[in-house]
């Protein structure tokens, strides 16, 4: 049953969606993301899993992917890192840190933080960035684990404190980090908003996944 606070988000009738596919992992898994909503309206992109490990975000991507918002074109991809999710590790099949290996402050990196041979060098990175390129999205949202907060990055703070206000997560302007998918967004893409929501460890409860969506739909608002 869908919670009562997000049934303001809801049209009435089944969620009208469209679900375009986007490519395939090293692996040969399926990517795809599932458009809801309004093409005419605030643009926005949730990622729930770029890291094999973090997968928090993921039930709140398909939750978010039952809804019908007005007034909001969202776009979602469930995991951008179905390898990394499947071996329960960080990284993608090739060992690669998928948030080190966009092209804007890329540097060399091994072992955990892995970038990769050169910027792109990962089909998956390459179909985040064909994707944002396309879209041009007003807010992207990357869901990671475990800070507990919302790690600003560089877009515009009344978006991010929006999120972070319903979501009830810690704003905190830190420096962003090299060669990850907010940096070169928020650089590339100037206007727009890109920013990590560092969820709690563990999997979240059906009340956390309600708040976290309820989070996305205020920073739409927020950008609109």
């Amino acid at each position: 049953m869908v919670p009562l606070l997000l049934a303001a988000a809801l049209a009435a009738g089944a969620p009208v969606h469209r679900t375009h596919h986007l490519g395939r992992s090293w692996d040969g898994r399926p990517i795809d993301a599932i458009e809801v909503g309004d093409p005419g309206g605030t643009r926005v992109l949730v990622v729930g899993c770029i890291h094999g490990n973090e997968t928090a975000g993921i039930p709140v991507a398909l939750a978010l992917a039952k809804l019908r918002p007005v007034g909001v074109d969202l776009w979602i991809v469930p995991s951008l890192n179905p390898d990394g999710v499947a071996r329960g590790t960080r990284q993608n099949a090739h060992g690669v840190d998928l948030n080190r290996n966009f092209p804007v402050r890329w540097k060399r990196f091994a072992g955990v933080y892995a970038s990769g041979p050169h910027p792109l060098s990962e089909r998956e990175a390459r179909i985040a960035y064909k994707l944002i390129l396309r879209l041009r999205p007003s807010v992207t949202i990357w869901f990671h684990q475990h800070l507990d907060l919302v790690w600003a990055g560089g877009g515009k703070r009344k978006v991010e404190r929006a999120f972070a206000r319903v979501a009830a997560l810690p704003f905190r302007l830190i420096r962003s980090l090299d060669g990850t998918a907010v940096t070169w967004q928020n650089h590339v893409l100037k206007g727009t908003t890109a920013f990590a929501a560092e969820l709690p460890a563990g999997s979240p409860s059906r009340a956390a996944v309600a708040r976290y969506v309820r989070a996305v739909l205020a920073a739409a608002r927020a950008a609109g």
